[in-house]
């Protein structure tokens, strides 16, 4: 593994995202590696609990500056996709070509395959605690918000920013862990919680001060590893199937679906070719500047 770190003690998988020099930035790459130490994990009879974190100065900042927005997509992987295919890097740039007919199923094809990823976290029969410091924005919170439960230190930063422009939550859970009205609240302005208004609204089980939080996190890990793992994986499972019952296939379908429109509305080329021409993050300061706050 080259974007992650895995470890396994007393009883606790942690999984640590280690891009720190891109802040955790999501990959073809780092995503692939994600799927593969949960099923890791997940298979071993040892661990009972897995602590999901990320190295560095944040959490996860989204999907990578340049794989994304100024490199549309693909990016290195050991198992890069063979010219033509959907997952062609060359293919995806001309995709988000405003002067071509754009493909919906380019992208569908690109971002499903991400969010069969992410639910790993959500699908494993071991629980997951995420544990988030610093920053998780974008679609780094697809993962926190796949994971079980979420312990977030009270200064840091979470939300989806992309919901003003180039992006849907491809995850679709943010009315799942907050309800209807607290989730249109986030996506309608793209504002983003500090860890102490998480723990306020009920999306964090904890919001310690960043100093306690690998202690609380570790407290917590420690208990549920006490746990039988028969006993977890069927309280896990017996939980999830009300928000499966709920209908979160057909509204991930939707909101991946989207995320391929939202690149590609007027607004969407706009913030895509400023990107290309100026840099992601000058992009997203200009989308932000109206809101007087920024993802970064």
């Amino acid at each position: 593994m080259e974007t992650m770190t895995y470890a396994v003690a007393d009883r606790i998988a942690r999984i640590t995202l280690d891009r720190p020099q891109r802040g955790n930035g999501l990959t073809r790459q780092l995503i692939d590696e994600l799927a593969t130490c949960v099923e890791r994990a997940d298979l071993d009879p040892d661990v009972h609990v897995i602590v999901l974190s990320g190295n560095g100065t944040g959490f996860c900042g989204g999907y990578d500056l340049v794989d994304s927005a100024e490199g549309l997509g693909g990016g290195p992987s050991r198992d890069a996709p063979p010219a033509g295919s959907p997952l062609d890097p060359a293919v995806m740039a001309a995709n988000h070509d405003p002067s071509r007919t754009w493909d919906p199923m380019v992208d569908h094809a690109m971002m499903s395959r991400n969010v069969k990823a992410f639910m790993s976290l959500f699908e494993a029969t071991t629980p997951v605690i995420c544990k988030v410091h610093g920053f998780c924005v974008a679609g780094g919170t697809d993962l926190a918000l796949c994971s079980d439960l979420l312990v977030i230190a009270e200064d840091a930063k979470i939300g989806y920013p992309p919901a003003r422009v180039w992006g849907s939550p491809t995850t679709s859970l943010w009315a799942a862990r907050l309800g209807p009205q607290r989730a249109k609240r986030l996506l309608f302005t793209g504002d983003c919680l500090t860890g102490a208004q998480a723990l306020e609204w009920g999306l964090a089980i904890e919001a310690p001060p960043a100093a306690e939080l690998d202690a609380r996190v570790d407290a917590l890990a420690e208990r549920i590893a006490q746990m039988p793992l028969n006993q977890l994986r069927m309280m896990k499972l017996l939980v999830n199937q009300q928000t499966v019952a709920q209908g979160l296939p057909a509204t991930q379908l939707i909101g991946t679906v989207f995320d391929g429109i939202a690149r590609h509305t007027p607004e969407g080329y706009a913030f895509q070719q400023q990107a290309g021409a100026e840099g992601f993050r000058a992009a997203v300061h200009a989308r932000d500047a109206p809101f007087g706050d920024s993802a970064f």
